[in-house]
C-alpha cells in the first residue's frame, strides 16, 4: 500500500520532525518513501549510531522522477518491489531509478 503523508493518520504527521515521521513509519511497519536527500540521510546515521531501527527508506531524486509525475514514481516503486520484495526491509535503504529509455 502506498499512502501519502498528507493523508496517512489524517495528516497528523505533516510538518512534523523527521525523526517523528520515521518512528511512526517504523512502528506501522511501513517503508518511508521520500525526496528528502538533505535531512533524512543524516537522521539515518544518527539512528544507526543509537541502535534504532526503521522499516526501510526509499529515496527518490527529483531529477529521476518529478514529484508530479505519479506514473514515473509508481513505476520506480514497482521496480523496487519487483527487485527487492523478498529482502528484509528493516534498516534497508534503496534508491529509486527511472526505467531505461524513460524520459
Amino acid at each position: 500500500m502506498i499512502e501519502s503523508l498528507l493523508e496517512w493518520r489524517e495528516g497528523s504527521l505533516r510538518g512534523r520532525d523527521d525523526s517523528i515521521v520515521l518512528a511512526a513509519t517504523a512502528e506501522a511497519g511501513y517503508a518511508l518513501v521520500t525526496y528528502d536527500l538533505r535531512t533524512i540521510p543524516p537522521l539515518l546515521r544518527v539512528w544507526a549510531a543509537k541502535g534504532l531501527s526503521h522499516h526501510g527508506v526509499v529515496f527518490i531524486d527529483e531529477r529521476t522522477c518529478r514529484p508530479q509525475d505519479f506514473s514515473a514514481v509508481a513505476d520506480a516503486l514497482i521496480r523496487i518491489w519487483d527487485d527487492m520484495r523478498t529482502f528484509e526491509w528493516r534498516d534497508r535503504v534503496a534508491f529509486a531509478s527511472r526505467a531505461l529509455g524513460a524520459n
